[in-house]
């Protein structure tokens, strides 16, 4: 079981790590601009920093419950490679928000789109497996079968 889901671990504590780097950067933007806390407000440059940490802690844990469904219901795999491109989405968005409002919208459109991507693949998975248990059908196998026959 450990074996399946070693990836999903990996994009996970990556995520993690991620997450401390943007909270080091507002510390550093603190200090650079002089905000002390518990202020939120400061030059626009710092206040980029601070909403684009304050913006990827708000997704983290929609994205960390969802990479694990997906992960558990659907596919390790696929729940990886999404996870990855999630979080590198994140980190462009974190950079473009950082240098200007307008260098966050392209990497934010991308991060939601795969956020729904793993939303969509978790309620595939979690489907499928109630439908396996409850009603016996396989609907991942039935969708191949429309597909790959």
């Amino acid at each position: 079981m450990l074996d399946d889901v070693v990836c999903v671990a990996a994009v996970t504590v990556l995520g993690v790590l991620e997450q401390a780097y943007f909270s080091l950067q507002v510390i550093y933007a603190r200090r650079k601009y002089s905000v002390s806390p518990p202020c939120t407000n400061g030059p626009p440059e710092f206040e980029r920093v601070f909403r684009a940490q304050a913006n990827c802690s708000e997704y983290f844990p929609i994205f960390i419950t969802i990479l694990w469904v997906s992960g558990l219901f659907f596919s390790p795999a696929a729940a990886s490679i999404c996870g990855l491109l999630y979080l590198y989405g994140r980190y462009l968005y974190f950079q473009g928000y950082s240098a200007s409002a307008h260098g966050r919208l392209a990497p934010l459109y991308f991060s939601a789109k795969v956020l729904w991507l793993l939303i969509g693949l978790s309620a595939l998975g979690v489907l499928n497996s109630m439908s396996q248990l409850y009603l016996g059908l396989d609907i991942l196998q039935q969708l191949s079968g429309l597909f790959f026959d």
